[in-house]
């Protein structure tokens, strides 16, 4: 009950015009970014942090998350209309998808995936008002070695997960943590890594990084491929025949609980959630060959699947701080970046702020679902927007968001830097996300290492005298020990296999 009247607190936070207003455009440009193939959520969440400066802390993450969940909803239209993912977990839509366009029943596809969408996307924020503050409570017992602990484990667990190489995982995590390094020691005032260079003295500004790394890189990568779209399909009813209701509210069901669990889950990541539900409707299906060939339940799990996982990775990221995606990791350094310390204490120390972001993303759901039925058709032309103008447009808008925040030259000299880093970095397949994820988590892991240093007379080995933590760190040395080996091991029989051709 406490719960419940909290959340009305929160709706009446989230109604104010203000909030309202922004909640709105962030699920416009979330929808946007996830029309236009190419930039995804987190690249679009990274760009649009600068104009989050004059706000306040909750309306600002307001706005961010709006862009996060609204990414998820705009990949769909062009996946079903022109073939083309505006994002990475919109991939499986085109299976199924753009066939049932072709067969005149696009608007079947796009009505179920945006009631799909809604309907798991406010299940996963329900769970979010109740079993949040549950983990939040659990975790104030938690001491400066289990945090440790945990981030450790959250790291290596998406530095393995993200990229095919352990080994370039951890070299691009090594490097995020370098860069976390720069500034001043927070618990001496000694400089570190400055190279004469007083600009660096309070560290490397996350939305400089960010952008960077984010942004400046996929305009470089993209700008190389050949973006030429086909015309989008025509839209006819939008509300499937009745025949079709009940495999589709099966499949949007079972699509909300498998988004859902991977939510909680460092590592995973949405396109894995729309994945795993296409790979079950197939199997539990009577006829496995209308896959492929444009079934209904093929579009209608995937898309439910992957908003059920934005609203549930708020969940890790909210209790304990920790992020589950890189989009997550964007959203947790604009939290830092406002004052806000995501983790149990945030519940009791700001839970005005808590309980009106819960409330924005029912709000928000709603607004995307009145914005995708009957406006599909106009969003999916947005995608045709030539390159070579739309390209220019947002690089412009990074740059001058860059110079906001400070005013200076520096700033951008550096943002295009790390887009040239990032650029590299694509190129040599190393994982831009597990840098800006030990980037952002550097600093805490430094923190509360030297807390737990500092209780103990033990040195390292406190950490595995507390249960919790050390099992964790056990548990981070097994998934190593196995992505180590299993790196190697393919890698070897890569280089038999040619050695026999």
């Amino acid at each position: 009950m406490e719960n419940v009247i909290s959340l009305l607190h929160g709706f009446q936070a989230a109604l104010t015009p203000t909030n309202l207003l922004f909640c709105f455009i962030g699920v416009l440009v979330g929808q946007i970014v996830g029309v236009l193939p190419g930039l995804g959520p987190v690249a679009g969440t990274a760009m649009l942090i600068p104009l989050t400066y004059a706000l306040s802390p909750t309306t600002a993450v307001i706005m961010l998350a709006g862009i996060f969940y609204g990414a998820m909803y705009g990949g769909t239209i062009t996946s079903v209309l022109i073939n083309v993912p505006g994002e990475g977990a919109s991939v499986i839509t085109c299976i199924d998808g753009y066939k049932m366009a072709k067969q005149g029943r696009g608007g079947h596809a796009l009505g179920v995936a945006a009631i799909g969408s809604f309907i798991g996307g406010c299940i996963a924020v329900f769970f979010l008002t109740f079993l949040g503050p549950v983990l939040a409570k659990y975790a104030l017992k938690f001491g400066p070695p289990e945090f440790f602990s945990i981030m450790i484990f959250g790291l290596l667990l998406l530095v393995g997960l993200i990229g095919k190489s352990v080994i370039k995982g951890l070299i691009a995590a090594l490097i995020g943590m370098i860069l976390a390094l720069v500034g001043q020691d927070p618990g001496t005032g000694v400089d570190r890594f400055l190279f004469g260079q007083i600009e660096l003295l309070e560290g490397i500004d996350f939305v400089i990084l960010a952008i960077g790394l984010f942004g400046l890189s996929e305009i470089l990568t993209n700008s190389e491929e050949d973006m030429t779209l086909n015309k989008p399909e025509e839209i006819a009813g939008l509300i499937p025949p009745r025949a079709e209701w009940k495999p589709c509210l099966s499949a949007i069901l079972r699509g909300t609980g498998i988004g859902g669990l991977l939510g909680l889950i460092p590592g995973t990541s949405a396109s894995i959630a729309s994945l795993m539900s296409y790979s079950l409707e197939r199997k539990m299906a009577k006829d496995p060959s209308r896959f492929g060939e444009g079934a209904i339940e093929g579009v209608a799990g995937p898309e439910t699947a992957n908003n059920s996982y934005a609203g549930a990775a708020l969940i890790p990221l909210f209790t304990l701080g920790i992020p589950t995606s890189p989009t997550i990791a964007v959203l947790l350094g604009a939290f830092i970046m406002h004052g806000l310390t995501p983790g149990p204490l945030l519940y009791i120390k700001n839970p005005d702020f808590i309980w009106a972001v819960v409330a924005s993303m029912f709000i928000g759901n709603l607004i995307l679902l009145i914005m995708n039925l009957p406006l599909a058709k106009y969003w999916a032309k947005i995608a045709l927007v030539p390159y070579e103008l739309l390209f220019p447009l947002i690089l412009l808008v990074c740059m001058v968001g860059v110079y906001s925040v400070n005013r200076s030259l520096w700033d951008v000299g550096m943002t295009i830097g790390f887009g040239a880093i990032g650029y590299m970095m694509k190129k040599w397949k190393l994982p831009t996300a597990a840098l800006i994820l030990s980037f952002v988590l550097g600093k805490n892991i430094e923190f509360t290492l030297v807390q737990t240093l500092t209780l103990s007379d033990n040195g390292l080995l406190y950490l595995f005298e507390r249960p919790i933590s050390g099992t964790l760190l056990t548990l981070c040395g097994i998934i190593l020990a196995a992505g180590l080996y299993t790196t190697i091991k393919n890698k070897r029989g890569a280089l038999a296999a040619d050695e026999e051709a």
